[in-house]
């Protein structure tokens, strides 16, 4: 069974309402899930998991600086999560509010992890990861299971590997 960590951000409540259907999602596909605020979880719970999705709100086109200073502190485990799966998710105020570029920051730093990036190549969500303009709508929730689903699925797979 894959272990998948769910860390976020969230001011409003938005990404947090994502985080916790990521996480069903994640365990709907058979996985243990730990759903955490980013300010409550340690970088080493990062060396726990097989998977880990982060979810941030987009502020000023990047994520919340609370979301990055935990990727920042991240480097004490450079090394370490080389082929674990990771994912991104993102809420923010306005439609076009930089919510591709805050995923793909939150990507960039699990990829220089050397952690293999789970997309969507059908685009049933977004390509970088699942979305929401404000609180999150139907379509939202289910784009954020899916992410959880998919990320849990790759995570087993790749799991046997290691």
């Amino acid at each position: 069974m894959a272990r998948i960590l769910v860390l976020y951000y969230s001011r409003t409540g938005n990404t947090k309402r994502m985080a916790e259907e990521v996480a069903r999602g994640a365990r709907e596909a058979g996985a243990e899930v730990v759903l955490k605020d980013v300010r409550e979880a340690r970088v080493e719970e990062l060396l726990e998991a097989d998977g880990v999705i982060i979810g941030s709100p987009a502020y000023f086109a990047g994520p919340a600086a609370e979301v990055k200073k935990f990727l920042d502190e991240s480097i004490r485990v450079r090394g370490k999560l080389e082929g674990k799966v990771g994912a991104a998710f993102c809420s923010s105020r306005h439609r076009a509010g930089g919510r591709e570029t805050t995923m793909l920051s939150i990507l960039h730093s699990l990829l220089v992890h050397g952690m293999v990036v789970c997309g969507d190549p059908l685009s049933t969500g977004g390509h970088f990861g699942a979305a929401a303009n404000g609180a999150p709508d139907e379509q939202a929730e289910k784009e954020c299971r899916g992410l959880g689903r998919k990320v849990a699925q790759l995570a087993e797979r790749l799991k046997g590997g290691r």
